[in-house]
């Protein structure tokens, strides 16, 4: 797995937009859905271990949503799309067409809001993959957890195994133009050993 690490800046870029790609497709999504003008773009992509990712995300003792979703077709693995917990909220008010503030936990209704926002989100940055590989990618169904990111991700580690422990992490920036309101979250990409074989080679030859 030693390989992944080498790959050089030009081909991380490469992938950060097919990222953003993947991105504008779903700001467009999620503005409609919102009635608000959402711009998405990718700040950073890196790739990283598991354990590194946490700090990244919020602090070790506060909670975060994470939305999990299955690769399925010719691309395998998984995708995990992770908020800090007052980002959620927020966004599950914009989804909901609530006014900010109105919502202090993630109910129900604000849970089922989250799980469209990461299917929308998730499933835009893997079409745009799927494109850019010429392979098809089917999303599973989502699913949400709300917990420590620590204990978010190490859920997700027991999931995929010991030779899958690196992943491509790509930082996401919501740009809510409206009200002049910024958001973060972070889109994980875990591919299964000979998926990320795969995206490994396409990104060195493009």
């Amino acid at each position: 797995m030693e390989d992944i690490r080498s790959l050089k800046a030009i081909q991380l870029d490469a992938l950060r937009e097919v990222a953003n790609i993947g991105a504008g497709h779903a700001a467009t999504a999620l503005s409609q859905m919102t009635g608000g003008t959402i711009m998405i773009s990718v700040p950073t992509i890196n790739v990283a271990r598991l354990e590194e990712v946490p700090p990244q995300v919020s602090g070790p003792e506060e909670p975060v949503a994470a939305v999990l979703m299955h690769m399925l077709g010719d691309l395998t693995g998984r995708t995990l799309l992770v908020f800090p917990k007052p980002t959620a909220i927020r966004l599950s008010e914009m989804m909901l067409r609530r006014a900010q503030g109105s919502s202090t936990d993630l109910g129900e209704l604000e849970q089922s809001a989250i799980k469209e926002a990461g299917n929308i989100l998730s499933g835009a940055y893997m079409n745009a993959l799927s494109d850019f590989m010429g392979l098809m990618l089917l999303p599973s169904p989502p699913s949400l957890a709300v917990d420590m990111s620590d204990a978010v991700l190490t859920t997700a580690y027991l999931q995929f195994g010991s030779d899958r422990d690196y992943v491509f992490c790509v930082e996401s920036e919501f740009y809510l133009q409206d009200i002049g309101e910024r958001l973060r979250g972070f889109f994980l990409l875990l591919p299964d050993y000979a998926s990320l074989q795969a995206i490994l080679k396409a990104v060195r030859v493009a």
